[in-house]
């Protein structure tokens, strides 16, 4: 059975495009309140699960060691755009653990700040590993294998011992048995595994509540989710979703993109997760589906969460994109979108 369609593009008063996906939202015991499309589906969540990821970076003792604060536990659990404070942050973080760019294993990548992009190729320079938005999640594990003594070389590898850990955390936090059989690799050379939707919901919600985890690992999902909530920007950045999202509901909600259409959220005051997937990896309609939960859950007037514009080149608005008609009725009433 096809997912439904969740979003839709139009042009003038005509739908140009449409975008089918799942949606699910949980508490910390995994009891849906909200339920569209198939969310048993297992999916690679990619960076959507940074913040889960950055975990063993709090929990081991290596945040405290090398003095990490809310920037360098935000940028640990961020897809960034590669701006300078960005890369400085993740240079920085680095340096503190007598390690350099050098160490990076997630290849190098032009920042996504088109801004940055342009000084970058205007100074005559090119990217480096430090631009990759992935930079500061590597950093952080580079911080562990410091910290801990471990030999940095193949960090990113399955069997390395910090990408053990992070596995057996990924499993604890989403009750999934994660092996080689639903393994991939990102695109930052780290392995990435594919969890059932639900659960990815259900990870959240633990997350952002502690609920049914250990004291230490509750203690360092709330430091991370405070880190992020309040330097929103190093999450993200310049003109990004989840850097908006969380700068309009300060405190109020933690969300994080990932590839190929995923987006996961949490919500502090609900203590409810989301998962979000849209069938065809379209990062538009990932933002408008989470746009649209975050109106049904958080009661949002704002209206930058009712719909985005569609401009053309002379920035000329000519569409929007938007969930279906009665798309966030049908969250609220935890029944499918009709």
């Amino acid at each position: 059975m096809a997912d439904p369609i969740l979003i839709e593009v139009t042009r003038g008063a005509i739908v140009e495009s449409r975008h089918r996906g799942a949606i699910v939202v949980t508490d910390a015991g995994g009891r849906r309140r909200a339920t569209i499309g198939d969310v048993a589906q297992a999916v690679f969540p990619r960076s959507a699960v940074k913040a889960l990821q950055a975990l063993p970076l709090v929990e081991s003792g290596a945040a405290d060691r090398f003095g990490f604060g809310n920037a360098e536990l935000a940028l640990a659990c961020a897809s960034h755009n590669g701006e300078p404070r960005h890369v400085e942050t993740a240079a920085a973080m680095l340096a503190r653990a007598g390690q350099s760019s050098a160490d990076l294993e997630c290849g190098p990548q032009m920042p996504s700040a088109e801004a940055s992009a342009r000084e970058l190729i205007r100074s005559g320079h090119e990217p480096t590993p430090l631009h990759n938005n992935c930079s500061g999640k590597h950093a952080g594990f580079i911080c562990v294998c410091a910290h801990r003594g471990l030999d940095v070389k193949g960090y990113v590898e399955p069997d390395h011992p910090v990408q053990r850990e992070i596995t057996a955390t990924l499993a604890a936090m989403t009750g999934t048995e994660l092996d080689a059989a639903v393994r991939g690799v990102d695109g930052c050379s780290i392995p990435t595994y594919a969890i059932p939707l639900d659960r990815l919901a259900m990870a959240f919600a633990r997350f952002i509540t502690g609920e049914g985890l250990p004291r230490e690992r509750a203690a360092a999902a709330r430091r991370l989710a405070a880190a992020c909530m309040a330097e929103p920007w190093m999450v993200a950045g310049t003109g990004r979703f989840c850097t908006a999202a969380m700068t309009a509901l300060p405190g109020a909600l933690f969300v994080k993109t990932g590839a190929e259409g995923v987006f996961c959220a949490a919500l502090p005051d609900s203590g409810l997760g989301i998962a979000i997937k849209c069938d065809d990896g379209a990062s538009r309609a990932s933002e408008a589906a989470m746009a649209a939960v975050i109106v049904a859950f958080d009661g949002s007037e704002r209206k930058e969460f009712h719909s985005a514009s569609v401009l053309n080149r002379r920035g000329r608005k000519v569409g929007e994109i938007r969930p279906v008609a009665g798309l966030v009725q049908a969250l609220q009433e935890g029944r499918p979108v009709s």
